[in-house]
């Protein structure tokens, strides 16, 4: 079973049809007795670094999900601002993240962008893999995935970086440390590669 942890942020009924349609048991929550009989989890986001954290610890979230995710060792996977949220620290807001994976939110230099609007990073991205992944088998690294951000995820170990976008420089847009996993592209929006990647996230 799948959480997918509602806290108010993130297109969580689009993800939730991903995982309906590939036939994954799945459940759109922020009860913490059903996140804790989940397997695995979803964390979604859409806004800002500082709203979600706070929604998370106002609603007891984030100690649910400590205890699963790093006491448990269940695994989780991060979207977008929810991927952001891993890190330790943001310079879109003040309050400390998760602290998953070490390393930092910072936005991204719009000087060194050519093309306009410079930001926020919005459309399809092709991505370089930095080593194997199984949770990218059977994506189409070239067609890459969606984005739409404006910070990106500064990992402090090189090791934890999946893969990279280019958008005025290489950015981390996968991370992965252990059992958690994190997306700055939407895949709920990323037609077959999407659904590829979250079948691999379902079943890894």
């Amino acid at each position: 079973m799948i959480g997918i942890v509602d806290y108010g942020s993130g297109n969580v009924s689009a993800i939730a049809t991903i995982f309906k349609q590939l036939k994954v048991p799945h459940l759109v929550t922020g009860d913490h007795e059903e996140l804790a009989a989940a397997d695995r989890y979803i964390l979604p986001g859409v806004g800002a670094f500082d709203q979600v954290m706070s929604d998370l610890i106002r609603l007891g979230l984030r100690d649910v999900l400590n205890e699963q995710v790093l006491g448990k060792g269940k695994k989780a996977m991060g979207i977008c601002v929810g991927m952001q949220i891993l890190a330790e620290s943001s310079e879109e807001g003040e309050l400390p993240g998760l602290g998953w994976i070490p390393g930092r939110v910072r936005r991204i230099d719009a000087a060194a962008i050519n093309a306009l609007p410079k930001l926020p990073h919005m459309g399809w991205n092709s991505l370089s893999l930095r080593k194997p992944a199984p949770i990218f088998a059977d994506v189409d690294i070239e067609r890459g995935f969606y984005f739409l951000h404006s910070y990106y995820f500064d990992a402090l170990h090189p090791e934890h970086i999946l893969a990279t976008v280019n958008y005025g420089r290489d950015m981390a847009c996968a991370v992965n440390r252990d059992n958690v996993f994190g997306m700055q592209f939407h895949p709920e929006k990323s037609h077959g590669n999407g659904i590829n990647l979250f079948r691999n996230f379902a079943e890894a």
